[in-house]
């Protein structure tokens, strides 16, 4: 599983041209789930994800109530190692990941913070207003 984190000062998600989650000062939180990736990965990149101290004063998304943006990317597993086109061969088929996707969300919503999203599978304009800079985990199984 690989989350690649963003602090912005504002961020929005559009489907169709409609606004279907959008947050002031926190994360965005772009979410690729590997195909062999289970719960024990989701809960690893939340904790790890909802720890970092990456706010000012060495704070991390807990500790100031952070809002948060989660979006699927499954984009995050492109391999371009071979040829020009990448191949996305190693996410999760969408079903499955579906399934992963919302477990993660469950987890972020437990916290009690703010979390938005907008639609799995979905074609999506994600608008984000960059504050610092950004941070990328990845959990390799």
């Amino acid at each position: 599983m690989r989350a690649l984190v963003q602090r912005v000062s504002q961020a929005s998600v559009s489907i169709d041209g409609e606004i279907t989650g959008s947050i002031d000062a926190g994360l965005v939180i772009l979410v690729g789930i590997h195909e062999d990736d289970d719960e024990e990965d989701v809960t690893y990149i939340v904790s790890k994800t909802l720890n970092l101290r990456i706010f000012s004063n060495n704070t991390g998304a807990l500790d100031i109530h952070a809002n948060l943006l989660v979006i699927s990317q499954f984009t995050l597993y492109g391999d371009t190692r071979r040829g020009r086109r990448p191949s996305f061969s190693h996410a999760m088929p969408p079903e499955p990941a579906a399934a992963l996707f919302d477990c993660t969300l469950r987890l972020f919503e437990q916290t009690g913070l703010n979390v938005q999203t907008g639609q799995f599978q979905a074609h999506m304009l994600v608008s984000i207003h960059n504050d610092g800079p950004g941070f990328h985990h990845d959990r390799l199984c």
